[in-house]
């Protein structure tokens, strides 16, 4: 397999996630009086964040899912926690290695592309954060409410493909940390979907989705890419 394009999720793979989003879920869930367990708001991370909320009320409070209302109030709250901390938090850095990899893949004239199950809003913060916003290590970003469904749909991969004028998906490799990446580059058609033990799901919880690789670190991926 030639690879012509590297496709990372954000939180967990590129930049750090020390359950940070995952407790800014719960936090919305809890200012609408609803407790929802960490553990099963982590099997949820990697989605659309509206589709995520939809998930987690249908399992545990079924008679709630239909409330959009409520959706969106707890997607709203959510956004607010997540860009109150994007933007003040001291600790906000990329995973260890992933700006070295991401200028040893443009080395090789491979394209990088991040994308994410965050909105626009979101994911924006998290770029002036890093100093990302007009990276030239990073070819294309995509969010999830910018195509017709987040993942696991392909649409965000067939997205940055068509942008970077690509045509065959076994030139892409998927990287993210979550089932639902692995779930998008399996439906994206990808030559190679890797996962990282480095945010919500360990390696044992990796292993059940059949990746292609499962690597504990972002300076594995060269010895993947032939």
């Amino acid at each position: 397999m030639t690879t012509r394009l590297v496709v990372f999720d954000i939180a967990g793979t590129t930049v750090a996630d020390k359950g940070n989003v995952a407790n800014s879920f719960i936090a919305a869930f809890l200012k609408e009086g609803i407790e929802m367990p960490f553990a099963e708001v982590k099997m949820v991370m990697g989605y659309r964040k509206r589709d995520a909320i939809v998930m987690l009320l249908n399992k545990f409070y079924p008679e709630l899912t239909s409330n959009e209302a409520l959706v969106s109030q707890i997607h709203d709250s959510f956004e607010e926690n997540m860009l109150e901390f994007y933007m003040s938090d001291k600790d906000l850095h990329p995973l260890p290695h992933t700006e070295e990899i991401f200028r040893w893949l443009h080395s090789k004239g491979i394209s990088v592309a991040l994308n994410t199950g965050f909105t626009r809003l979101i994911t924006e913060g998290i770029l002036y954060r890093l100093g990302w916003k007009e990276n030239p290590l990073i070819d294309e970003i995509i969010c999830s409410d910018e195509v017709e469904e987040g993942r696991p749909a392909s649409y965000m991969i067939d997205r940055i493909m068509k942008n970077l004028g690509l045509n065959d998906p076994s030139e892409v490799m998927k990287v993210g940390d979550t089932e639902v990446d692995i779930q998008e580059g399996r439906n994206a058609l990808c030559g190679k979907v890797v996962s990282v033990t480095t945010g919500a799901y360990t390696r044992s919880q990796l292993e059940m989705f059949l990746p292609d690789h499962i690597i504990d670190s972002l300076s594995e991926l060269p010895q993947l890419i032939h």
